[in-house]
């Protein structure tokens, strides 16, 4: 086989002293963009402006709408509770009632309305409650005296935790306050109270609500319960949207959507403070948030 030609490679001379090699060719320089260009660029930077501020408008929208979605769901874990006590109001209220009626007896008739009256004023007290929680989040940022707040947060159970064996331990100062909305706290306390009752009920339990400043600026508050635990893969997680171990639970007052715990580290941290957890298996939970202090 013949082999192909092999081609003499070209060399370039080398340039001769004093003879300069020639110029390249200049490079236009760039001058300054056209007026035209320029307010095309602002034009187009003013309307990007416009529809992120626009998208944040949204946004902000969304999350508010998302917290009364939450607060409603709340409710609804809530409303076998209600039902429950309200019937047990109303049957001693029927049966004084129709004895008082069957018998004719006046004394009787004045202890059925003394039952009736007490009973009402209970079940008033309770819709009150209920009202105030649902309603959309009203009033500004303003001094919340903590131990009432406790006190409403439970108090929106519409329950007598003693029913479900587990006693009550409110331990705050009556002169502690901290600055925030009073609604949206009290969300973020009645969801802490729905979580620490729900992981109690089946055994005997504790509930712990106690509060102490930490210094000149800040408030700690805890809602501890004595209830199942939360495991160590799942407290990882406790507080992603929609992360739930209770959404298959066989009684509405024990499931939850999980969304609670994420709106409350939202609104915690909207109001300038903290939300975490502590957790042991069968021991318990505390759940703990840093708000700040109001004179």
């Amino acid at each position: 086989m013949a082999l192909p030609p092999l081609k003499t490679p070209v060399r370039t001379p080398p340039a001769r002293e004093g003879v300069k090699p020639p110029p390249r060719p200049a490079t236009p320089a760039a001058g300054p963009r056209p007026a035209s260009d320029v307010s095309t660029l602002a034009k187009d930077a003013y309307a990007l402006q416009a529809q992120v501020d626009e998208l944040a408008r949204q946004f902000e929208g969304m999350q508010a709408q998302l917290r009364q979605t939450q607060k409603l769901a709340s409710l609804g874990t809530t409303a076998a509770m209600i039902a429950h006590e309200f019937n047990n109001l109303f049957t001693p209220v029927v049966a004084y009632a129709q004895q008082a009626l069957d018998t004719g007896d006046a004394e009787l008739m004045k202890t059925a309305l003394t039952k009736t009256l007490d009973r009402t004023s209970a079940m008033r007290q309770m819709a009150d409650r209920v009202i105030g929680l649902a309603r959309q989040p009203a009033g500004g940022i303003r001094s919340i005296n903590v131990r009432q707040m406790a006190e409403n947060a439970v108090g929106c159970l519409c329950r007598d935790l003693g029913k479900d064996n587990i006693g009550l331990n409110i331990q705050i100062d009556p002169g502690l306050c901290v600055r925030a909305n009073e609604n949206q706290l009290l969300q973020v306390m009645f969801n802490l109270v729905v979580n620490a009752r729900q992981a109690m009920l089946g055994r005997r339990g504790r509930l712990t609500i106690d509060a102490v400043p930490m210094n000149e600026e800040q408030v700690e508050i805890n809602v501890r319960d004595t209830g199942c635990g939360i495991s160590a893969e799942n407290l990882t997680r406790i507080f992603e949207p929609f992360f739930s171990t209770k959404q298959d639970a066989d009684k509405p007052d024990r499931r939850g959507l999980g969304l609670g715990l994420a709106i409350s580290r939202g609104i915690v941290e909207d109001l300038g403070g903290t939300i975490s957890v502590t957790s042991e298996m069968n021991v318990g939970t505390t759940f703990t948030v840093i708000l700040p202090r109001a004179e």
